[in-house]
This record gives C-alpha cells, structure tokens and sequence, in this order.
C-alpha cells in the first residue's frame, strides 16, 4: 500500500502533467486557426 505523502505527490504530478498536455493542445489548436497565444490567451484566430 502506498503511503499517504506519495500518493499525493503522484496525484500532483499527474496533475501538473495534464494541465501541461491541454495548455500545448489549446496552443496548437489556437495557432491551426490562425491566431497566437498571449499571455494564455488566443489572439486573432477566426
């Protein structure tokens, strides 16, 4: 059985990797349309 400290800390990585992998989606998303990324937000896409 897991300990309860690493369990957290694995739950936070998974985390912290999922917010990763959507903002790189979104950004990829954003740039196919024809717009750029500003300070996390889409600029100029139609």
């Amino acid at each position: 059985m897991f300990r309860p400290i690493r369990t957290l800390s694995l739950i936070f990585i998974a985390f912290l990797a999922g917010l990763l992998f959507e903002r790189s989606r979104v950004s990829d998303d954003c740039v196919a349309a024809g717009g750029t990324m500003l300070a996390g937000l889409c600029r100029g896409a139609q």
